[in-house]
């Protein structure tokens, strides 16, 4: 019913938490397949995503989108932890939804006001549940994950997210 992709690059520890996060949905049945959506790693993403079932595709989050059983995915970031009680909610949702909805974050997880309007707001941040059919068609002219997420009307679930902490681009040495 739902299929989880997961867009990474070289973050095989943040890849490990969030595919824990998800094991109670395989359990239900909820999370038909995983798909890792790898954009060039150099780490061990590869072994994480194959050592814990999860297809891996090269060339984007629109290949994995097209790789995707469920009618449903959902779209999370390496490093964001899912919260119990996600799966009801998501259940509940898909049901009788047909807008796509983002969850909401953890206590533990939320920014502070003024941190939240100097930084950069991540869209993915909290996770994206949304139709296959609108993911397809966005990610025409989006480019990852987190441009479909950008300006996405959603409703917010009655389930958490831990939000992945943001991640450090890698500098080349001068």
């Amino acid at each position: 019913m739902l299929s989880v992709l997961i867009e990474t690059r070289n973050d095989e520890e943040g890849l490990a938490r969030t595919l824990a996060s998800l094991i109670g949905g395989a359990v239900e049945g909820v999370v038909r397949d995983v798909i890792v959506c790898d954009t060039g790693s150099t780490d061990q993403t590869h072994r994480v995503a194959e050592h814990a079932g999860c297809q891996c595709v090269t060339g984007g989050i629109a290949v994995g989108i097209r790789q995707a059983k469920g009618d449903w995915l959902l779209l999370l970031e390496p490093g964001a932890r899912l919260v119990e009680g996600w799966i009801d909610a998501v259940v509940a949702h898909t049901a009788r939804q047909t807008m796509a909805a983002r969850f909401s974050r953890a206590r533990g997880s939320r920014t502070p006001f003024l941190a939240r309007i100097f930084s950069g707001n991540r869209a993915l941040a909290d996770g994206l549940v949304i139709r296959k059919h609108q993911a397809a068609a966005a990610a025409k002219s989006a480019g990852s994950a987190e441009a479909i997420a950008r300006g996405l009307a959603t409703k917010r679930l009655d389930a958490e997210i831990w939000v992945a902490p943001p991640r450090q681009e890698q500098r080349s040495p001068k």
